[in-house]
């Protein structure tokens, strides 16, 4: 048994220790996405109609919101108006403010981004009732 290991070893270093040949061949630039890009206006609509659905559930509107801010962006404020009229249909005010502390968090360092979408959300925010972090005073938490 140890003579199989020994001889099994002494062929794998064997192998290890010859030189191989080097190839080059040449690099070639390849297209993996066939596939139609889309633009930010059907993007925009695209999730405006998702939130919009009357039959959204909770479930849905998490699952939508978690796949939005993964996105390497910041959600516009028709997108996000449409959010906060699902959360105002499912009566979930915690989610409607988990969404603005989402956009806050997700516009990082560039300040002027969140006060810009409030300022947007303005009219939805009074209409619908929903108050902001700052205002609930959750932000200094």
């Amino acid at each position: 048994m140890f003579r199989a290991v020994f001889r099994l070893s002494a062929t794998g270093a064997r192998s290890l220790a010859r030189s191989r040949a080097c190839y080059s061949a040449p690099l070639a630039s390849r297209c993996y996405s066939h596939g139609r890009v889309e633009t930010d206006e059907e993007f925009d609509s695209r999730w405006v109609t998702y939130f919009s659905k009357p039959d959204i559930d909770a479930w849905e509107l998490r699952k939508g919101m978690n796949t939005l801010i993964g996105y390497d962006l910041v959600p516009e404020a028709k997108i996000l108006d449409s959010a906060l009229r699902a959360c105002r249909r499912l009566n979930d005010m915690a989610s409607a403010v988990r969404i603005l502390e989402a956009v806050k968090d997700k516009a990082g360092p560039h300040k002027d981004i969140y006060p810009y979408l409030l300022q947007e959300l303005q009219p939805t925010l009074s209409e619908l009732g929903i108050s902001t972090p700052e205002e609930l005073g959750i932000d200094k938490l």
